[in-house]
């Protein structure tokens, strides 16, 4: 929870930021919280925003996900998932506490739920996945994205692709399983297991 006072805000952020302890070879670099901040807060600004359509809403609970990260760095062992996680959760509880007033101000703030009293499970997990695939793939190179575009949103055939970007068919495939593998194992790292 978000302390009320100042006092107690600036008590609680006056700690000193350990160092990310690195364990295994898949283990983050060491990063202090302010580096993660600066890397991870515009990130998670904006998934926080595609599950909840409120900039505000959005803003409160990413710097609560920071501060609860703060209080809870020694024991973090992967601190980019930790905020993803945490951020979604947070996410899902607002939406739960306040799901007549999302549902009520607005039919399109919330993709795909129905305006009945109980937001599904299915609807929740189909919102986290989509969100963060988008961020995935604004992650990925141009050339990537492009790729991804013609084929999945544009419904292009590989022959079409091929010849629009000069590539061969084969290249096409190639590069597009590949892709593909990439954004799933990322998935399953923010633990999304649901299969591209």
């Amino acid at each position: 929870m978000i302390p009320n006072c100042p006092a107690q805000r600036t008590k609680s952020m006056l700690k000193p930021t350990p160092r990310v302890k690195s364990t295994g070879a898949q283990a983050e670099p060491e990063v202090s919280l302010r580096e993660l901040f600066d890397q991870e807060e515009g990130p998670l600004l904006r998934y926080a925003f595609s599950l909840l359509g409120r900039r505000a809403v959005a803003e409160e609970i990413v710097q609560a996900a920071f501060l609860q990260l703060h209080t809870h760095w020694d024991k973090v062992e992967s601190p980019k998932a930790w905020l993803m996680r945490c951020v979604r959760n947070k996410a899902y509880t607002y939406l739960r506490q306040h799901k007549r007033e999302v549902l009520g101000c607005s039919e399109h703030a919330v993709d795909g739920l129905s305006s009945s009293d109980d937001l599904p499970e299915e609807a929740f997990i189909q919102m986290e996945t989509t969100a963060a695939v988008r961020l995935l793939l604004d992650e990925l190179d141009e050339d990537d994205r492009l790729l991804v575009k013609l084929k999945y949103f544009d419904k292009l055939k590989y022959v079409e692709i091929s010849n629009r970007l000069g590539l061969t068919v084969g290249n096409v495939g190639y590069r597009l399983h590949h892709i593909l593998i990439v954004l799933a194992q990322k998935l399953r790292r923010l633990g999304i297991d649901e299969t591209l």
